[in-house]
């Protein structure tokens, strides 16, 4: 091919079978660039002159037909390659060509959990906020989502629609409590048997028991972590109150 080429422009045909004994990349890279592109040029004016010379010759046949090329791209391709390239070689550029396919095709989802990734580093939080558990009682929110996780403010055993306690006794405010607790979580997309940890607060540790039996109800197995003090007061002057932390 690269000879006809040289033929057709006077130029020295290059000893590609040289460049084939040595195997190097340069070299099959230059008898590859050689033999198309000369080719491909002689190819063209021999068609623009056998058409201008339409006069002369009634049917002419289309350049190269001789060649007999394979309507298989594939089998083509890699039949030319062998030529200049060792089979090793053809191997491994198709390895590599797959590998860099594979690489920008996934490089969207790849580039999608790096965001991702980079928005829980940064620590984006979101506030919840539910009317079927009582407001926050000062600067801070009922709960907040961040991480995949939900941090639940310190509840209290007060009804959600007039704001006051249910009643003056450990269990019922326990109950309560509970159920304003429910509602946060549901608010978040949690639940209780999403609950990790748990920290309750006593005006009187010797209520402990009691609350302990109203509290088994709510946690299924296996229950979360939990932290139980006595403090020297609580809000409003609750019996309880209860904060927790769940996931998502």
């Amino acid at each position: 091919m690269a000879w006809c080429a040289a033929r057709t422009f006077n130029v020295p045909a290059a000893e590609i079978g040289a460049l084939r004994t040595r195997r190097t990349p340069f070299a099959a890279a230059t008898a590859a660039a050689a033999g198309v592109g000369c080719a491909s040029l002689a190819g063209s004016t021999l068609w623009r002159s056998s058409s201008s010379s339409s006069n002369r010759y009634r049917a002419v046949a289309p350049p190269f037909a001789c060649l007999g090329i394979s309507t298989d791209s594939r089998e083509f391709f890699l039949h030319f390659l062998s030529h200049f390239l060792p089979r090793k070689s053809i191997k491994i550029l198709i390895i590599v060509f797959t590998f860099i396919l594979f690489h920008f095709i996934s490089l969207p989802n790849r580039l999608s959990r790096f965001l991702e990734g980079a928005i829980v580093v940064i620590g984006i939080k979101e506030a919840v906020k539910t009317d079927k558990a009582p407001a926050a009682l000062g600067p801070y929110s009922q709960a907040i989502k961040a991480n995949n996780f939900v941090f639940v403010s310190g509840v209290l055993g007060l009804i959600p629609e007039t704001g006051k306690f249910v009643s003056d006794n450990v269990e019922d405010q326990t109950e309560q409590v509970l159920k304003n607790m429910g509602e946060i979580l549901k608010a978040s997309g949690a639940g209780y048997s999403s609950v990790v940890k748990t920290t309750i607060m006593l005006a009187d540790l010797k209520d402990f028991k009691k609350v302990n039996e109203i509290y088994a109800k709510y946690f299924p197995s296996p229950a979360p972590a939990r932290s139980t003090y006595q403090v020297a007061a609580l809000p409003l002057d609750a019996k309880i109150e209860i904060e927790c932390i769940a996931t998502l």
